[in-house]
């Protein structure tokens, strides 16, 4: 089995909390608690990348990510 570093962003909102990989297209998931929302995103790239390698596609490697807050006055 191959590994993959992949950026994931996990944000609270009034519900618990929602998580998602940019990498990869439609793949997000939540949770109750931050851990839950971990644990949750972490199967649903397992899967996701299961069936993108089981449809014969190809996963590129992503070398470097940067997450950055912003403050922006409007």
């Amino acid at each position: 089995m191959e590994k993959y570093t992949l950026p994931v962003v996990i944000e609270k909102d009034d519900d618990g909390y929602f998580a998602m990989c940019p990498a990869l297209q439609g793949c997000y998931s939540q949770g109750d608690t931050y851990e839950e929302a971990l644990e949750n995103i972490k199967d649903a790239i397992r899967l996701h990348i299961e069936d993108i390698l089981e449809s014969g596609e190809v996963i590129e490697k992503i070398n470097s990510f940067s997450l950055v807050a912003l403050e922006v006055t409007a």
